[in-house]
């Protein structure tokens, strides 16, 4: 037997296969209209070769109507394939109804078959084009039934039973529109129903998908919330290290305090500072918390600026890094001094785009640390470092100010010593009646103490009471005041007083000493001027050498002899 050819295939499914739309409802129209028509063309086609088949007439009346509602179904199917639906539709309605009219004409008038599919033409307008088109149809169907009703009274037309197989063929072809009809509005329900099933299915997927969804949601929400808490916690934490931090002036103790506030504060079992050296080739050790880093200080740890450390990573790349306790970064947890550790985090200290050296923080607890934690502890690493500089700059500021006052001292003490060794008296007594120049009768032992402790030496009872005269921490001289009635009680008021006479009289005296010094300066300046006024206005070499020794002499006095030779120094 020959196989149906392809071609010939695809067109029997194309004609079968109704049209489909993006638009649902469209589609759905199209699909009854292009099964409807399909079927109604089949059975006219067979009607009209049964009627000539049972002698009718091929052209007669009713086969003529057979033939025009044919063409008018072939073009209703076509109308609904390029997809003019809707109007395909009213053709179609309009087509059945009109046939049913002329059929009840023809026929048995209101109580044949015709007027009776007025009703399946009401349905399939409801079914194709809506309730609106349904109403209007069942109208014009009342109207019609009366219509023919008075037709069939007046009598326009004569009631005339049609033969016995020409009321089986009407009959069967309203019931084949009503198979049809119901068919379709069964299978309709019935995609409806799967429709609804499938949605309700897939609501249940998605109400499932949304659960999933929301739960995740939640997880997500409660992770961000943990993660803003412990962020908002390590950010606290990090305010209150700095605040306890500023007020450490002292480098080697804030090191350590830095060490122990971090391991307190956010629980690390060992805190690392590490500074670079002078070279910039080692970071050392400089502060630790731990026993292991006690151990380490002892023996003076420190790393190159290599990536074979952590530290040394950090602090030659200039970037934070974490190594946990898998893969490679292990190989870093191989310090025998802090054998507990799984988890480490290093991070630069950084001073005006240089770095300074390194914070180094390990746990005992594996993947302790994660990227969040290098941006909030990186803020700890920027005030720890800033605090360290200001330690540094206040100790060099404290060492160049010990330092300074030590050569103000020195200069303060020569200056005063020079001063009294030049002055014709460097002390006056008052003996209740008259001042006289002090001629150096006091107790030696007493003298030497005052001198070289420079503070106040007395007893409430005693016979006499000594006040140091200071001037910026060195002691110039002393106030000494003695009983001529022996020993007495020396009340707070006159202790007062006498200290206040001392402090007084000290900055007299300086700025007597500092008088006479610049009145000294300016004499030798002005015999310097005067020596080279007299030697500028001569010439000749004899008189300027004479002029010189001469102006020298005179100028030093008393019994020196000055002497000027020109040559070189034989020695």
């Amino acid at each position: 037997m020959r196989k149906p050819d392809a071609t010939m295939l695809n067109w029997l499914k194309n004609i079968i296969t109704p049209p489909i739309f993006e638009d649902e409802e469209k589609s759905r129209s199209a699909f009854y209209i292009h099964w409807i028509a399909l079927t109604s063309i089949f059975t006219l086609v067979v009607f009209f070769f049964a009627r000539i088949a049972l002698g009718n007439p091929p052209f007669g009346f009713a086969n003529i109507i057979l033939l025009v509602l044919t063409g008018i179904l072939i073009l209703i199917w076509t109308l609904t394939k390029y997809g003019a639906v809707r109007l395909a539709g009213y053709i179609h309605i309009s087509t059945i109804w009109v046939a049913s009219t002329l059929l009840a004409l023809n026929g048995s008038g209101v109580r044949g078959t015709g007027f009776t599919s007025y009703f399946v033409v009401m349905l399939l307008a409801g079914l194709l084009l809506g309730v609106r088109t349904a109403i209007a149809i069942a109208v014009l169907s009342i109207l019609s039934g009366f219509g023919l009703a008075y037709a069939e009274t007046t009598g326009v037309i004569i009631y005339t039973p049609g033969a016995a197989y020409e009321v089986a063929a009407e009959a069967t072809f309203l019931f084949i529109l009503s198979t049809t009809f119901m068919v379709l509005t069964i299978t309709s329900l019935r995609n409806a129903l799967n429709k609804a099933k499938t949605n309700e299915s897939d609501l249940e997927v998605s109400n499932l998908e949304l659960t999933k969804l929301r739960d995740a949601l939640e997880v997500r929400v409660q992770e961000r919330t943990a993660s803003l808490e412990k962020r908002a916690s390590q950010l606290q934490t990090v305010s209150n290290v700095a605040r306890s931090i500023a007020s450490v002036q002292d480098i080697n103790t804030l090191l350590f305090e830095i060490a122990r506030l971090i391991s307190d504060q956010f629980g690390f079992y060992h805190v690392g500072i590490f500074l670079l050296d002078e070279s910039k080739e080692y970071a050392v050790l400089r502060a630790a918390n731990s026993e292991g880093g006690e151990r380490m200080l002892n023996r003076q740890h420190k790393l190159k600026l290599d990536s074979n450390s952590i530290v040394g990573y950090v602090t030659s790349r200039e970037e934070p890094r974490i190594a946990l306790d898998v893969g490679s970064d292990a190989v870093y947890f191989n310090n025998p001094d802090l054998p507990t550790t799984r988890s480490e985090m290093a991070l630069p200290l950084r001073l005006g785009g240089r770095v300074t050296g390194a914070l180094d923080v390990q746990s005992t607890e594996a993947n302790a640390f994660s990227e969040e934690d290098i941006a909030t502890l990186s803020t700890l690493a920027d005030q720890v470092a800033i605090a360290i500089e200001n330690a540094r700059l206040f100790s060099e500021s404290r060492e160049a100010l010990v330092e300074s006052q030590g050569t103000f001292d020195k200069y303060v003490k020569q200056e005063w010593s020079s001063f009294s060794k030049q002055a014709r008296q460097t002390g006056f007594v008052y003996d209740g009646k008259r001042v006289s120049a002090w001629d150096g009768n006091r107790q030696p032992d007493q003298k030497r103490n005052i001198v070289q402790t420079g503070r106040l030496s007395l007893e409430k009872v005693s016979h006499t009471i000594a006040i140091p005269i200071k001037l910026r921490g060195q002691t110039i001289g002393m106030l000494d005041v003695r009983s001529k009635s022996g020993q007495r009680e020396w009340s707070q008021d006159e202790i007062t007083l006498l200290e206040a006479a001392a402090e007084r009289a000290a900055l007299a005296l300086e700025n007597a000493r500092l008088v006479e010094s610049a009145q000294r300066r300016a004499a030798r300046e002005r015999a310097i001027g005067e020596i080279s006024t007299k030697i500028g206005t001569f010439s000749d070499m004899n008189a300027i050498l004479q002029t010189a020794v001469e102006e020298l002499g005179r100028r030093i006095g008393g019994a020196t002899e000055v002497t000027i030779e020109l040559g070189e120094d034989d020695n």
